[in-house]
């Protein structure tokens, strides 16, 4: 993995020179955190990305960074664009980090997608083609949307109403596990150095995954030595035996980022997870 700031600062740069759609805040007072606690919520936000030709389907972003930053830039307006391209909503979700506090960024991830199947008219997004997707970390934060879609936080003022499961979910190169194969400073950083009795298994996200979860597409590059490929067997193994659609594509090289977000292995999740949102309904 990149040093930390230089992948901040391709965060930060890359889409200096764009004009992004304006964020806006995700909470309108303070962020639910789990437990009746609550805290600022200025650092969850979204920026809405909204294509000249709507196809219906719309995807929650969740950018990588090992629950310690977020690489905003490649992993979530650059995706934006892409899903854009092919006439996808793409709503870049810039979650608070949890620093110990695992409930956080789940609560910010359902949040953003009630909130825009809350505005799906005014977006022309179809409420029924609501998916979410994730990379490294983020892909974690998918996941774990996709597997604790029933556990919704009611009691915050400013929770969107609506239902937080996704459609379907996008992970890529995902963190899964906090026990087997894990990435240590990811686990660190959502689960504090003593994590609370089951936050372990609960945040082990091959475990909760039974047939009400939704289906995913996976890629993961054999040779990703930071987050290893067996994160995203598990998952796929769990789906397939839960009876749920499962796909997972295993480029041979690309590592981790599938070569800095370039190349053939790239370019090969974007091509192939298409047309899995084909096979599946969820685009035309």
């Amino acid at each position: 993995m990149r040093p930390l700031a230089a992948l901040l600062a391709l965060s930060a740069a890359a889409f200096a020179a764009d004009a992004l759609p304006p964020s806006r805040p995700l909470w309108p007072g303070d962020a639910p955190e789990g437990d009746g606690k609550f805290s600022d919520s200025s650092k969850a936000k979204i920026t809405v990305h909204l294509p000249e030709k709507p196809i219906g389907a719309a995807l929650v972003i969740c950018p990588g960074g090992g629950y310690a930053m977020q690489v905003v830039g490649p992993e979530g307006h650059g995706i934006a664009q892409w899903l854009n391209a092919h006439g996808i909503a793409g709503i870049v979700l810039e979650y608070r980090l949890p620093a110990g506090r695992p409930m956080v960024p789940l609560l910010d991830a359902q949040q953003a997608i009630r909130t825009v199947r809350a505005n799906a008219s005014a977006w022309k997004v179809d409420p029924k083609k609501v998916g979410i997707i994730g990379f490294s970390a983020g892909g974690h934060l998918a996941a774990s949307a996709t597997v604790h879609h029933r556990a919704v936080e009611t009691r915050a003022p400013g929770v969107v109403a609506g239902d937080s499961r996704p459609d379907f979910s996008i992970l890529i190169y995902p963190v899964i596990s906090m026990d087997e194969g894990v990435h240590r400073g990811s686990k660190k950083n959502l689960l504090g150095d003593n994590p609370s009795a089951g936050m372990t298994e609960k945040f082990s996200l091959q475990r909760p995954v039974d047939a009400s979860t939704p289906p995913s597409f996976l890629a993961h590059a054999i040779d990703d030595k930071t987050v290893p490929v067996e994160n995203s067997r598990m998952f796929h193994e769990a789906q397939k035996r839960a009876g749920v659609p499962t796909r997972l594509l295993e480029p041979a090289t690309g590592g981790h980022g599938f070569n800095r977000y370039q190349g053939p292995s790239w370019d090969a999740w974007q091509r192939e997870s298409l047309v899995w949102l084909r096979e599946r309904g969820f685009i035309p």
